[in-house]
Formats: C-alpha cells, structure tokens, sequence
C-alpha cells in the first residue's frame, strides 16, 4: 500500500508543472510552541513538511541543523512531545503529508513497534532514517508499508549501479537523493547539471517513483534543480530561524517568507 497523501502531493507539483517543495526544520525549535506555529506558517508554501527528530550527535546534518536541534534538546523537548506537534497539525491541516526524519538508536531506544504505532496513531505520511541503510532496513521498511507510511530510501553520488536497482526495486513511492557527499548545509559543490545526470539516471530505472533531491539547496540554487520530482530545503530554513532569533524578530514569519520565496522561484 502506498501513501495516498505523499503521492498526491508529487501529482498536483506536476500538474503545476514544478518540482514538490520539502521544507525541513527540527522538532521543538526553539520550542514546542513556536515549532508548531512555524511547521503552520510553512505549510500555506511547502508541499510537503519534513520534520526532524532532535538529536544530539546527528551524523549527517551540518551546523545548521545542529544548532536547531541544540535549541530543541535544551528546551526538553522529548519524543513524545515530536508526536504531539504532529497529531496538532494534522488535526489542522489535513492535506500536507508530514514525513519524520532521525536517527535509528532513538527509534530502537523507544522500541520499533511503538514508534511505528506513534506514527500510525498521529497520521505520519513517512519516515527517513538516516542511519539505517539498505539491505538492513528491509524489515523496518516492511512495517512501515503495512501501515501506509512511506519509508524513504537514501542515494548518494557513491550508490553502485547494483546497489541502486535494489534500493528503486524496494522503495516504496519516495525516494530521497543527496545531492553530494557532505553534510547538510554545506555549499552546493557540485554543479547542477552533474547533479541533474545524475538524478536522470536514478530515474531511467523506474520513472513511477518519486526521486527528491537534497543538501545544498537555497534560494541561489534551488532555480536550477527544478526538474527534480521535489527539491528539499532545510538548512537554510534553520539559519533564518537562528537569525530571527539572534534579531529578536519573528520566526514565524521570517520562516513563510523565506518559504515562499523558495516557492516562486520554482514556480
């Protein structure tokens, strides 16, 4: 079974003729609260809202994520209270597909059913985790599929051509595409065009899936990676977070502006 929501989201971006436009911020920053009013304010603009688990040794995010998530763990926010900005929104917003991002050790931590039972009871639409490649995650792909959440595979520049069939062959409706080898935030040191061949290629194995890309997309670059299915967008969102509240200015709406921005330049 496939998850009617994400699906739908990648449909109504086509028929717009653009790519889907993921927006990434961290759970709880800087606080439950204001974590929620900004996952709102950005929904009006994105298609689809990634949001992240905070974690304290997160091995794939650059500073800037880091330091959302510092803010989110010094204000106690916990994995419980990640569901409950969850269930809020989609009791709110019915029609924007949430996909959660983290790390395995918190899910094996909290225990894998029960997570998985969280996601299901506060309508997750899919999950990226970041530590738990292919073959291993086949089983934990597996529940998730039983119970309609996507479970979003990894590809990277160093994917082999063997590897990648696998992955395209198991995934289910998303796939997630980094964009170069670095953290997240780093500078987009690849040029467009190679990133495109790229992606091209992983697309040639099954054109039904949904390839995103991700890492080093802002508003300089993200123009010209708008033939991707959906282009992800999350460290520069932290940074306009961390600047509002360096300025003491509001997030919120630091956040939708810079979001629909985004928007319309890939519009």
């Amino acid at each position: 079974m496939i998850n009617k929501l994400l699906t739908n989201s990648f449909k109504k971006a086509k028929k717009e003729n653009r790519p889907a436009l993921l927006t990434y911020t961290v759970a709880g920053d800087n606080t439950k609260k204001k974590s929620f009013e900004i996952l709102k304010s950005i929904s009006k603009y994105s298609d689809i809202c990634e949001l992240g688990f905070p974690h304290n040794t997160p091995i794939a995010d650059g500073g800037q994520i880091q330091t959302s998530s510092y803010r989110a763990l010094k204000n106690g926010i916990k994995i419980n209270d990640v569901f409950s900005i969850v269930s809020k929104f989609k009791k709110l917003i019915t029609d924007k597909p949430i996909i959660l991002m983290g790390y395995y050790n918190m899910i094996y931590q909290y225990n894998e059913n029960k997570f998985i039972d969280k996601c299901k009871q506060s309508k997750v639409d899919g999950i990226i985790v970041v530590d738990l490649p292919y073959p291993e995650n086949k089983k934990f792909a597996s529940k998730c599929k039983k119970e309609k959440i996507n479970f979003i595979q990894l590809i990277s520049p160093t994917t082999s051509k063997k590897r990648l069939k696998n992955i395209i062959k198991d995934s289910h409706d998303m796939i997630y595409y980094i964009s170069m080898l670095s953290t997240t935030g780093g500078k987009l040191k690849v040029h467009p065009r190679v990133i495109l061949k790229e992606y091209f290629k992983i697309k040639a194995q099954n054109r039904s899936k949904n390839v995103v890309i991700g890492f080093g997309i802002t508003e300089k670059t993200i123009k010209s990676l708008k033939k991707a299915d959906g282009l992800v967008v999350g460290s520069a969102i932290c940074k306009e977070i961390t600047n509002s509240i360096k300025k003491r200015q509001n997030a919120v709406t630091n956040v939708a502006n810079i979001v629909k921005r985004l928007k319309n330049k890939i519009k």
